[in-house]
């Protein structure tokens, strides 16, 4: 039984909280937040004890940590916990730079421990599916890569305000997921973005609504758009094209009933929080978490590629305020 500790117990961190209660091969050791109320609401929806991280990360006994505090906590984090051999799942982003990034995977380099970050879309089953498709060439070679994502609503203003903006916070999952899917490293990013949604969050300096388009070095092109509004629910589509053929995931909802009569085919609606979108991801990502510490292998998505999306993010955030294309090496 793997003995896990938990850093931070907001909402994602219940999250994986209650995905480790779950799970019979792992056991939630310990919780700790810099909110009381925070760590003991999660203790007692799942009997962890409460104590303080420097005492998580310093237990011999505890195996692993799951990090969920504040981004630019991170990189101390996965420092302190790889130097005292536990295995770490940090969610994203690892920081709000690409350079903090860099000099903490420097840091770690010299400790064999497993390092996951939490991109759960590529955990998700259907996304995974499509993935093996394009992987198995049922498709050829891709070409175009289509991905939509959506929130119902935008978060808090005072979120916004610390979150490092809309390419780093929300579309550096799908910056992981084009990786994921075009197979190559996009050398080109184009970006635009707009405050649509609400013009608070345009005055704190960021955009709700944005597009990207990334361009591989072969020419394989991705498309990505943003919005911090779906008035429908919380819209998460991919598509892939390719030289044999096309593979689409779409939306889940919350029945596959539908009702036909004389004003047409109507079905119910897409589920409405990223929770319940991606509970199963998140369980499947915690399998995948649990097989590298028993297994001895390396995680995927790794420090490397947190530091890659972490360099997309980047560049789309600056294509968007300058207009100018970036270029990566």
């Amino acid at each position: 039984m793997i003995s896990i500790g938990v850093l931070g117990c907001g909402r994602i961190g219940q999250v994986h909280g209650q995905s480790i209660m779950a799970s019979k091969r792992a056991k939630l050791a310990a919780v700790s937040d810099a909110v009381p109320e925070a760590a003991h609401t999660l203790s007692g929806q799942t009997g962890a004890a409460v104590r303080d991280s420097a005492e998580i990360l310093a237990d011999p006994d505890i195996d692993a940590v799951v990090i969920c505090t504040p981004t630019p906590t991170h990189c101390d984090l996965i420092e302190t916990a790889a130097a005292n051999g536990k295995a770490i799942l940090c969610e994203k982003p690892v920081d709000l730079t690409s350079a903090r990034i860099e000099l903490c995977l420097e840091r770690i380099s010299g400790h064999a421990v497993p390092l996951l970050i939490g991109f759960n879309r590529r955990f998700d089953p259907n996304f995974a599916s499509l993935r093996e498709r394009v992987a198995n060439g049922s498709i050829g070679n891709v070409e175009l890569v289509t991905i939509i994502s959506r929130d119902p609503a935008p978060p808090p203003l005072a979120y916004v305000k610390t979150s490092g903006g809309l390419f780093r916070d929300m579309m550096i999952h799908d910056l992981d997921m084009a990786r994921f899917l075009l197979g190559e490293e996009p050398v080109e990013v184009h970006a635009v973005g707009s405050a649509l949604v609400d013009p608070a969050i345009g005055r704190a300096g960021d955009v709700d609504t944005a597009s990207v388009i990334l361009k591989t070095a072969s020419g394989k092109i991705c498309q990505i758009s943003n919005s911090r509004r779906a008035t429908y629910g919380y819209d998460q589509r991919i598509e892939v094209h390719g030289s044999k053929g096309m593979l689409r995931a779409g939306n889940i909802h919350e029945t596959t009933v539908e009702l036909a009569n004389d004003e047409g085919f109507r079905g119910d609606p897409v589920l409405n929080f990223f929770l319940e979108r991606y509970m199963p991801a998140y369980r499947r990502e915690l399998g995948h978490f649990l097989d590298c510490i028993e297994n001895g292998k390396m995680p995927s998505p790794n420090g490397h590629d947190g530091l890659r999306a972490q360099m997309l993010a980047d560049a789309a955030d600056a294509a968007c305020k300058s207009g100018v294309v970036v270029s990566l090496g």
